[in-house]
């Protein structure tokens, strides 16, 4: 496939019939001039959309049938930290996708191709792309594939930070913990908050993410590394 590296086909496993969805799926918004767009060459924005619903499909059956005993709220949280950004960019620097993306010169020369919110959306779009152009049972196979590893590393349900946090807390009859947002850095596509959290009388701590929820987490794994050390 033209511009494709064959090592990134072998990676997906599939010979694409419509290449141009694979192409799209790579694709980010930053190469395309608003209302110049050539026909063929929209950036991967519908596809990350198609995608990221197949994958949550796919990992919730692989957590159904993998964990038969288990209650709703610990799939949940399997779930959550399974499909989360930085376990779909971790997927996406497994399989070097960095590299095949068609990115603006000033986003490239910004660290594009090395950025998790980036990598991540390119790989829910290459997921988008397969189940587009070859149905369901080839994108599952794709994503059980590369998921089942990482579904494995964890015997037990993960906690999120918030969770923990809000459990340390109640735990030692302090307060729950406060959430502000303190700002936002970046550009517009590529949004950076800054989340402040704070629990009375033991002190606070700041996280960043390219979302609030995500930056929230980041905060709050960081005070439970300080009042833990």
């Amino acid at each position: 496939m033209k511009g494709v590296g064959a090592d990134l086909l072998a990676v997906l496993g599939h010979a694409f019939g419509r290449p141009e969805l694979l192409a799209q799926a790579l694709t980010h918004p930053s190469s395309i001039q608003q209302g110049r767009r050539p026909r063929g060459s929209d950036p991967y924005e519908r596809l990350e959309f198609l995608g990221d619903r197949v994958l949550g499909l796919v990992v919730a059956e692989m957590l159904f049938t993998r964990f038969p005993d288990e209650a709703e709220g610990a799939l949940a949280r399997r779930h959550a930290a399974l499909v989360r950004r930085e376990a779909v960019a971790r997927v996406a620097g497994e399989i070097g996708l960095g590299r095949h993306l068609v990115l603006a010169k000033g986003e490239d020369e910004a660290g594009g191709r090395n950025n998790p919110g980036i990598l991540a959306d390119a790989c829910e779009a290459v997921i988008g792309a397969l189940y587009a152009d070859a149905g369901f049972a080839v994108a599952a196979d794709f994503v059980r594939a590369r998921w089942e590893p990482l579904m494995e590393e964890a015997l037990a349900p993960p906690k999120d930070a918030k969770t923990a946090l809000q459990e340390w807390a109640q735990g030692r009859g302090l307060q729950l913990p406060l959430y502000r947002v303190l700002g936002q850095e970046g550009p517009p596509h590529e949004p950076i908050f800054l989340m402040e959290v704070s629990v009375e009388g033991v002190g606070s701590a700041v996280g960043r993410g390219a979302s609030k929820r995500v930056a929230e987490q980041a905060a709050a794994g960081t005070l439970l590394e300080q009042v833990k050390s």
